[in-house]
Parts: structure tokens; sequence; C-alpha cells
């Protein structure tokens, strides 16, 4: 029973642990501590209703409608490149972390539905990847394997968003700001650009 939650664990992890936009996001927002708590809440949620739906058998439905996947590739490709080039204009008007404006938790909430459910991987990892060995324990050992991809996500979110506060004191300078929302730039727009390409 608990080799099979840890390999839950583990594989959700594998996952989940890439840098992605999501990732990149809850970084950002833990090391501005704007709205932390309801970024981890929300991407480790949609995470269990994800993997837990794959589970459930959701990822048949996934598999047989490809045309689905297709419309998130494109939709999640263009906010992807609007979010990078957002990130790269931000760079051009440094500021400091103190002085940056901070965004409403109505703004953050709906960025980060966006960068989860917009991005078709995140329906090919969780839904159809995890839900498929998660059924190959049976009938009772697939909810002990989901429980421990959840309990993967739930760890790396609440780690990733709240473990970011420990860098708000390097990121004080407008210039470290400015090289991180390039970076961040960056990120979103090869991502848009792998997505299409995939």
């Amino acid at each position: 029973m608990w080799s099979i939650a840890a390999t839950g664990m583990v594989t959700g992890l594998g996952l989940i642990v890439a840098i992605g936009a999501q990732n990149a996001f809850v970084l950002r927002q833990g090391i501005r501590r704007e709205h932390i708590g309801t970024v981890v809440l929300l991407c480790a949620l949609s995470d269990a209703i994800l993997i837990l739906g794959g589970t459930a058998g959701i990822g048949a439905l996934v598999s047989r409608f490809p045309q689905a996947l297709d419309l998130l590739r494109w939709a999640g490709a263009a906010y992807l490149a609007w979010f990078g080039i957002r990130s790269i204009r931000s760079a051009l008007k440094p500021s400091s972390l103190g002085a940056q404006e901070p965004r409403s938790r109505g703004s953050v909430v709906s960025t980060a539905l966006a960068l989860t459910y917009l991005n078709p991987h995140v329906y090919l990892d969780t839904v159809v990847f995890l839900g498929s060995l998660g059924n190959q324990y049976g009938t009772s050992g697939r909810w002990i394997f989901a429980a421990g991809a959840v309990a993967g996500s739930v760890l790396w979110f609440s780690a990733l968003g709240y473990g970011a506060r420990s860098l708000a004191k390097f990121l004080k300078s407008p210039r470290t700001w400015q090289i991180l929302d390039v970076l961040i730039g960056i990120v979103m727009l090869a991502l848009a650009v792998l997505l299409l390409l995939r």
C-alpha cells in the first residue's frame, strides 16, 4: 500500500517539477508574497481534480477527442505568448520588489487557472498518463496511487510557493527583477513555440 502511494508521489513529482509556465508563475507570486496561499491552493486542487479524473477513467475520453487538446494547444500557446511578451515588457520598466504594483486576487486567480487549464500537456500528464498508470494497480490500488500523486502535487506547490519567500531578500534590486522578468518571458515564449510545434 505505501509502496503504491510512494510510486504515485514520485511519478507525479517527476511530471510537475519540470520548469513550466505554471511553476514560473507560482515562483514569481511566492517571491512577491502576493496571494500565494490562493495560488498554491488552486494549483494543487486543479492537479488533484485532474489526477482523480484520470484515475476515474476520463483519460479514455480525452484520448477519443484529440480535437479538444488541439484547441487547448492553440489557446494555451496564445496565452503563453501574451504572458511572455508582458514579462519582457515589464523588464523594460525596472522596479524593485516593493515598488511593483500589486495584482488583484481576481487577476492572480485567472492567470493561475489559465496557466493550468490552457496547457494541453497538463491533461496528457495528469489525466491520461497518471490515470493510466494508476489504473494498472486495480480497483483499490489505483486510488492509493492517485492519493500519492496528489500528495506529491500538494508538497511541490507548497514548497515552491512558500519556499520562494526566502528569495525575496535577494531580489530587491530592480536589475534582478529585470533579469527574472526576461527569463520568465523567454521561458513562456519558448513554451508557446513548443506547444505549436508538437
